[in-house]
């Protein structure tokens, strides 16, 4: 039996041409085209373009090299890897492992990073936020995963079989819906965040015992 997904991915105007591994580099897993097991995250994502159009999706995993990222440090510390947030005298720490496993793999997975995850990384970024703090974050508000198909051969396996485009009530609801969510997140991390204000370590500390790691 073949593992193929059912997926979504939200587009502010449009998919035009081939799926292809293209983008912003700039991304939680870097250049590649995106997808989504959980549909109301792309719908939150999208719903202030243009013309945003809300795609159905089937990823047929078979042959592909997948990494899946579990719930923690290591998948925090690649999405600041991608995101240039990781500070220039820490990045060469990381750019070898980091590089290799784009480089070995078709398809990354791990969660998702909305506009309520983003809330809990630049506390994180900002060492506001303990990396035990994070990942009950992570646990509690559940999100759902995102699929980064890195390679041509990964774009190849995905199929579009439903698309539509959001009318302007649609995205006004799931604007609001969205603010709403962003309150209720905040609200949840700070009552986390309260709760490990003496565990775990800060950004910046694990930069430094990394770099330190990889020194001696």
């Amino acid at each position: 039996m073949r593992d193929v997904l059912r997926l979504y991915h939200g587009s502010k105007s449009g998919i035009e041409g081939p799926i292809r591994p293209i983008g912003s580099a700039v991304n939680d897993f870097g250049r590649g085209f995106y997808l989504g097991d959980e549909p109301s995250q792309p719908l939150t994502l999208i719903c202030r373009g243009e013309k945003p159009v809300f795609y159905t999706c089937e990823l047929d995993l078979e042959g592909l090299r997948v990494h899946r990222f579990d719930d923690g440090l290591d998948w925090a510390l690649f999405v600041a890897w991608n995101r240039d947030m990781i500070p220039e005298e820490f990045r060469s720490v990381y750019d070898g492992r980091f590089q290799a496993l784009r480089e070995k793999n078709d398809v990354l997975v791990g969660r998702i990073a909305d506009d309520r995850m983003f809330i809990v990384l630049d506390m994180f970024f900002k060492n506001t936020l303990s990396d035990a703090a994070l990942v009950d974050c992570l646990k509690a508000l559940n999100l759902g995963n995102q699929y980064c198909a890195l390679t041509g051969a990964a774009c190849e396996r995905v199929k579009i079989v439903d698309s539509r485009v959001l009318s302007e009530a649609e995205c006004r609801t799931l604007r609001e819906k969205s603010l709403r969510q962003r309150q209720r997140a905040i609200d949840e991390v700070e009552r986390i965040r309260l709760g490990h204000l003496h565990d775990g370590l800060f950004f910046q500390e694990i930069l430094a015992r990394d770099a330190k790691g990889v020194a001696s």
